[in-house]
């Protein structure tokens, strides 16, 4: 089931033991690129051109009108409407506690006013093809309208199965708030997004995960649009895993993120040999009758490893070298353990919380970092949406105090302008 990595006896050096993700070479980025230039260049034809050639659904035009996204609602199950409802309302729950109030710093004199203003348009990004995904439409949809974004757009590749977008991914498009749907992926999806097009007006951050391309092409893109969450790339899981563990827990859940389909990573760390065994065991089993057994072989195959450490310190150290999009501790003792990572998307602590909980309705975005990004990045919140503006307001009695240390500093630079714009003013009368 997984490649097996020993790294006793290695302690806490075992960094440079560890396979490294790749991006598969040039050719993905040569392709992305040739498309960010030919949306460029030619708009909504490339988009029809591409979700014919790439998605195999011959479309006239790829806004979906509202009238389907109401019809979507309708016809959910009340199940699904629940589960959804659920989702939204823990999803708003969680986010709205990451707004913060206008500050005010004030000095004798001066007085900064510190608050955050909204962007006016985001494009959010959900996957398809393999798997229709209301769920990313929730997560990343609601944290934009919790931080206060007006207009929110939504781009889903079309499937041959619906002739479109998923009925579910549209109605959680209108449930969630999204105010326009485009049945659009792949890298022209973040190109339309990020350049506009006939049909798309550019927005000012794009947010969601994909696969490579769609990852890529993010990538490329950031500068002249904000990206959100880093690299939200193929899925990836790291299990830490001790003899409390329940085998078929971990095995399921190893799987889980494997499910999604090529280019992610799945691991297994343990400092006890029984216990990798258990867990492989187990897995073959579950294996034989996962219903996509194929999706996870190979992806296993060609990125699941169980990793043999000397102790919890260096579990520690495979995690943080990896740096995972989620991490799960089937440990004793896992929050104190989860404390000392410092390279995680998400974590998740003890035998009853899965990743999938975290990916449906716990609440935090599960549009995550991936590709090692969690070293410097964090899941979603309402601050990828966000400006930091501040205003100063500086009476004389305040220049007269700071205005001479800024005289200093700015004719030590050499720049006399700057200088002269504070001594002017100090050497003025108030009155």
């Amino acid at each position: 089931m997984l490649n097996r990595l020993d790294l006793r006896g290695l302690g806490t050096n075992v960094a440079e033991k560890l396979p490294r993700p790749t991006l598969d070479g040039d050719e993905p980025v040569a392709v992305v690129r040739g498309i960010l230039d030919d949306v460029k260049d030619r708009g909504d034809a490339v988009l029809l051109e591409l979700t014919s050639k790439f998605d195999g659904v011959d479309l006239d035009t790829i806004r979906v009108p509202d009238a389907a996204l109401d019809a979507a609602v309708e016809a959910l199950s009340p199940e699904l409407r629940a589960a959804m409802d659920v989702s939204i309302a823990n999803v708003e729950r969680f986010h709205q506690h990451q707004l913060r109030d206008a500050e005010i710093i004030e000095r004798p004199g001066m007085r900064i006013e510190a608050y955050q203003r909204p962007v006016d348009r985001v494009g959010a990004y959900a996957p398809g093809g393999r798997a229709e995904y209301p769920s990313t439409v929730i997560m990343t949809v609601v944290p934009a309208r919790v931080a206060g974004v007006e207009d929110i757009i939504l781009c889903v590749p079309p499937s041959v199965e619906h002739g479109g977008i998923a009925p579910s991914v549209l109605a959680a498009a209108r449930l969630a708030g999204a105010s326009e749907v485009y049945a659009v992926g792949g890298a022209q999806a973040i190109g339309a997004m990020a350049y506009g097009t006939e049909s798309i007006k550019p927005v000012d951050v794009i947010a969601g995960p994909g696969n490579i391309y769609v990852a890529l092409a993010k990538q490329m893109v950031a500068g002249d649009v904000g990206v959100a969450a880093a690299f939200a790339g193929p899925s990836e899981v790291v299990v830490v895993a001790d003899e409390t563990a329940v085998p078929d827990f971990a095995a399921i859940d190893v799987m889980v993120q494997a499910e999604h389909g090529p280019n992610g990573l799945a691991w297994l760390v343990t400092w006890d040999e029984a216990v990798a065994d258990a867990v492989c065991e187990a897995g073959e089993k579950l294996m034989a009758v996962a219903p996509r057994a194929a999706d996870i072989r190979a992806t296993l195959d060609a990125s699941g490893y169980v990793a043999l450490v000397d102790d919890r310190e260096a579990a520690v150290a495979v995690v943080d070298a990896i740096a995972p999009e989620h991490l799960e501790l089937q440990i004793s003792d896992a929050e104190t353990l989860a404390r000392t990572v410092r390279n995680a998307g998400a974590i998740f602590c003890g035998n009853y919380a899965p990743a999938s909980v975290g990916d449906y309705v716990a609440g935090p975005s599960h549009v995550l970092p991936t590709y090692s990004s969690a070293r410097f990045a964090s899941a979603l919140t309402v601050a990828d949406f966000h400006k930091d503006h501040h205003i100063v307001s500086i009476q004389p009695e305040g220049l007269a105090e700071l205005g001479p240390h800024t005289v200093t500093l700015a004719t030590q630079e050499g720049l006399a302008a700057h200088a002269d714009s504070v001594r002017l003013r100090m050497e003025a009368d108030p009155g």
